[in-house]
């Protein structure tokens, strides 16, 4: 990929804390809704093989409207309504600058239809297959999705925290 390439997204959340059956009181916290990246190059990888709904944008697209355009061809349902929360830039090993928000939302993951990419699989052998291009989805603590998200994506998710819980965030975020 080249360095020029621009990506935006959408990363749902919803806050957590709330009395358990003892009557205790966990803490505040956040869930996030990532996607596991479809395809077979993805096949059977867990850490590090998840994505917040994001994708490629050209230079006469807003970053905003690309990541609502994204966030409803990967997951196949509206943009749920909320204040977008920017949670800024980050630069991809790759190269490729991501640019996300956040939105507080439910999303009930069984609603979620895929969107689709075609590519020839197995390679070199002429035929063409489709794949969806996120193939399931989870909500996940900010534990969770430090293990399962790409390595670049991960800030996302420090700065949803810090911002929604009024934290500092971590040196790296």
């Amino acid at each position: 990929m080249s360095a020029g390439k621009r990506s935006a997204g959408l990363l749902l959340f919803r806050t957590t804390g709330t009395d358990t059956p003892t009557g205790t009181r966990r803490e505040r916290d956040v869930e996030v809704l990532i996607g596991h990246m479809g395809g077979p190059f993805w096949a059977g990888r867990e850490a590090a093989a998840w994505s917040v709904p994001k994708g490629e944008y050209g230079p006469d697209e807003e970053p905003a409207a690309a990541a609502r355009r994204e966030f409803e061809e990967e997951l196949g349902v509206p943009v749920p309504d909320g204040f977008w929360l920017p949670l800024g830039e980050a630069r991809q090993r790759s190269g490729k600058t991501v640019t996300v928000w956040a939105v507080e939302a439910e999303l009930d993951v069984a609603s979620v239809v895929p969107g689709t990419f075609t590519m020839e699989w197995p390679r070199g052998s002429g035929v063409q297959q489709d794949f969806p291009e996120m193939d399931r989805f989870a909500w996940c603590t900010p534990e969770q999705a430090a293990e399962r998200l790409i390595a670049g994506q991960r800030v996302f998710v420090q700065r949803l925290r810090a911002q929604v819980l009024g934290e500092a965030a971590s040196p790296e975020a």
